[in-house]
């Protein structure tokens, strides 16, 4: 497709994505443990397993340059610089128990679902993107106080499971899919259009959430600054010129460095603050992280795919000279 339709399409999910948050307070959640964690998660590694060629897989597998950027970026330099910026925000009038909250978003692994689809949407290096949001959520994870046999069983049913029966369902199909070219694309955008309405549905349904609007204001300010400059500084990192990573990797850095799973970041909450009083508040930050890195994710998908496609035309010039 031309440059105009790939802005076209873009336009029209952003468009989409603003309708669903517009309208999603006015329902029910659609039971996002289940919806979410495992329809959705699932039918996105189906389609990814259906639509990426194994070479792609292997390749990605061993570019263990950009595994050790997204691993360090999110494990180490997320909750670190999280950790300093907190120690600013200390001295304000802010509620202590929702700094708390800010510094444990920092903490948490990345999700196994939105990375990899917004990667999708922008024609990035989805394997990357898989590999990494699965390794992260399974590392980081598994060194939490959540019970480890969990953790491994959810990742391997609605990961690793629908990936591999996507592969061997391709193996029969091969022919019919480089004939007929369904559109991948479009279903990874309806899976996150479900995702986005029922994320948020959930989060207007939540009773805990107790903030006076000044407080609210200041968190989702915060949140969003926090997401946008994560964002700009993996894109300035990944693009330098002795990078060596393409454009398609630079997208897939953008988005498995920078989100945060909500579907294990609660439970662990839960663990490690049984019993506080202030529990409502800690998870505050991160029930508004969710959905805030899906909405900002979406709405910048035009303006990344631009960016790559023009950088891929460069550098397809840059060959042929």
């Amino acid at each position: 497709p031309s440059l105009l339709e790939c802005r076209v399409k873009a336009c029209l999910f952003a468009a989409a994505v603003l309708l669903v948050t517009t309208y999603c307070h006015l329902q029910r959640p659609l039971k996002p443990e289940i919806t979410i964690t495992y329809i959705a998660v699932s039918a996105i590694f189906f389609n990814s397993g259906l639509s990426l060629k194994t070479e792609e897989l292997t390749s990605a597998l061993m570019h263990v340059k950009l595994h050790l950027f997204v691993q360090i970026f999110t494990l180490v330099f997320f909750p670190t610089a999280i950790w300093l910026f907190l120690q600013l925000l200390s001295i304000t009038p802010i509620n202590e128990w929702l700094l708390k909250g800010l510094q444990t978003v920092g903490c948490m692994p990345p999700p196994v679902s939105s990375a990899v689809i917004l990667t999708k949407a922008v024609g990035g290096n989805e394997a990357a993107a898989i590999f990494n949001s699965a390794f992260g959520s399974f590392l980081l994870g598994s060194s939490s106080s959540v019970p480890f046999t969990s953790i491994f069983s959810q990742l391997f049913m609605t990961v690793v499971v629908p990936l591999i029966i996507g592969q061997i369902v391709r193996r029969y199909i091969k022919d019919w899919l480089e004939r007929k070219k369904p559109p991948f694309g479009t279903i990874s955008s309806c899976v996150l259009l479900m995702i986005i309405y029922t994320t948020f549905c959930d989060t207007f349904a939540n009773p805990n959430i107790d903030l006076d609007k000044f407080s609210l204001i200041i968190i989702v300010f915060i949140i969003f600054s926090v997401q946008m400059s994560f964002m700009f500084l993996t894109f300035l990192f990944s693009t330098r010129n002795n990078s060596s990573f393409t454009p398609a990797d630079t997208v897939a850095i953008i988005f498995c460095s920078t989100h945060k799973s909500l579907t294990l970041g609660i439970p662990m909450l839960k663990i490690v603050f049984a019993g506080y009083e202030h529990l409502s508040l800690i998870s505050v930050p991160l029930l508004i992280y969710h959905p805030a890195q899906i909405l900002l994710g979406s709405l910048l998908v035009p303006t990344i795919k631009s960016w790559m496609v023009s950088r891929q035309k460069v550098r397809i010039a840059g060959f042929d000279l």
